[in-house]
């Protein structure tokens, strides 16, 4: 939903409703979407705000709601990740499929994010907005509601928009379950992190799981570490894990995603060491370069996330409700080479 506002003749916004209120952003949109979460009297303080401010629905807010733009934005936090631009081709595929187009929207480190929601470039320029991943700090979140079209949250969730993700503390207690059950006892976790303070729900998610299973069966402290994004982001993380004292030294590693692990496997290789035998790898995507160095993977079936998403959001386009707003798309554990049982 779209709306202005027209105060001494200018044009005004949800944030200006939100300051007269003196209640957020979040909080306007869902008093004004009839949402749940609004108490009686706060919804009747946003209204009566609006009545004051002599609050009307725009043409230009019309027009979108309507769809009159035929574009739908996709907003990725990288478009050079492997998630990332198979998330965007899904998406785009299925989007132009139900004839609209697509608008990309990199926003890369927080610098860019900053930019993103102070100048809201999407707003009247698409009919939706497909949000993939992206990590937000909650300011940038309460700004989201001021872009005012339809919203679909792909690969994670956010407040009350639709979304479609996995169970990412779910994939982790899986893929750690499975280096326990091959009888690895000291177990390391390579995790990447570039978000700036902004909260990354798949990180956070699979720390979470990774750490529930090694408390659950006693193993110990975690032995997590932690790169900033990019190629050589694993082997790195790798060598610290590698130059830890030999009690400590883990004989597995859980990797945040299958580009981490690759690179990972590389500083073992370099080494002089073997993967399995020395240091078994497990991951998460399903990323086909898991397959060409035989590594064992969660696949999170992202192809499959995006394309619901496309789906979610053609479906809001077209006026038709939602078979459900939540979709939790399942995980598959892909055994291959890359873990074996501990040599010693």
């Amino acid at each position: 939903m779209s709306r202005t506002v027209r105060l001494a003749g200018a044009e005004v916004n949800m944030e200006d409703v939100a300051r007269h209120a003196g209640v957020s952003i979040a909080t306007v949109s869902r008093a004004l979407r009839g949402i749940a979460g609004v108490s009686p009297n706060t919804r009747e303080r946003v209204m009566a705000a609006a009545e004051e401010l002599s609050y009307v629905v725009s043409p230009a807010a019309s027009s979108l709601s309507g769809g009159a733009t035929g574009r739908v934005a996709v907003v990725v936090p990288k478009l050079d990740s492997w998630f990332s631009s198979t998330m965007m081709a899904s998406i785009e595929a299925t989007v132009r499929g139900g004839e609209r187009d697509v608008l990309v929207y990199q926003v890369d480190g927080r610098d860019q994010r900053s930019r993103f929601f102070r100048e809201l470039p999407t707003r009247r320029k698409v009919d939706a907005v497909v949000l993939v991943s992206l990590p937000l700090e909650a300011e940038e979140e309460e700004r989201l509601d001021l872009i005012g079209v339809h919203m679909v949250i792909a690969g994670a969730r956010l407040r009350d928009y639709p979304f479609v993700e996995v169970d990412d503390v779910a994939i982790a207690r899986a893929a750690v379950g499975h280096l326990i059950g091959l009888g690895h006892r000291r177990i390391g976790m390579i995790r990447t992190s570039d978000t700036d303070g902004a909260r990354w729900t798949s990180d956070l998610h699979r720390c979470q799981g990774y750490t529930e299973m090694l408390e659950e069966h006693g193993l110990g402290e975690p032995t997590l570490v932690t790169e900033t994004y990019g190629v050589h982001a694993g082997a790195r993380g790798m060598a610290r894990l590698l130059d830890l004292p030999p009690d400590r030294r883990p004989t597995a590693v859980f990797c945040y995603s299958d580009d981490i692990a690759v690179s990972a496997y590389r500083e073992v290789v370099r080494r002089g060491l073997r993967v399995p035998e020395d240091v078994s790898l497990i991951a998460v995507d399903g990323n086909p370069l898991a397959e060409v160095f035989d590594i064992t993977t969660v696949d999170q079936h992202a192809a499959l996330q995006a394309r619901i998403a496309g789906e979610m959001v053609l479906s809001l386009l077209a006026g038709e409700p939602l078979e459900s707003t939540a979709c939790l798309v399942d995980f598959s554990l892909v055994e291959r080479g890359s873990t074996a049982p501990p040599s010693s």
